[in-house]
């Protein structure tokens, strides 16, 4: 199971860090992505993390503002916001899949999201 936290509502430029915690086996052989979905939207990747930690992908419109990270050990999987803007707005998702990808038939398993509100 994963379970997605951390979310909030905060000003234009402010940051916020998402936390993913994993229960179960296989996180630590596992990539993380980070999906969000905007109001009246489909969902779309924000990140993703090879399951080392040694390889991050990320989306265009997050790419400099945002960082992924993960702890193994902790078998927890973060999302620091930095510089959020109204457009970061949406529920923030964390999936666990075999290989990196930005493709959402990637993921097999999903935590319920955490709302991210920023306001200008």
């Amino acid at each position: 199971q994963l379970q997605a936290s951390g979310g909030g509502s905060v000003q234009v430029g402010d940051s916020l860090r998402l936390t993913c915690a994993a229960s179960g086996r296989g996180f630590s052989n596992s990539a993380i992505a980070w999906f969000r979905q905007r109001p009246g939207e489909e969902d779309e990747i924000v990140s993703v993390i090879n399951f080392n930690g040694q390889n991050a992908f990320y989306a265009k419109s997050v790419k400099g503002r945002f960082t992924i990270s993960r702890d193994n050990d902790a078998n927890r999987a973060y999302l620091q916001m930095d510089s959020l803007q109204p457009n970061d707005t949406a529920i923030y998702f964390c999936a666990q899949g075999g290989t990196p990808t930005f493709a959402r038939g990637g993921y097999e398993y999903w935590g319920q999201g955490t709302q991210v509100t920023v306001s200008s």
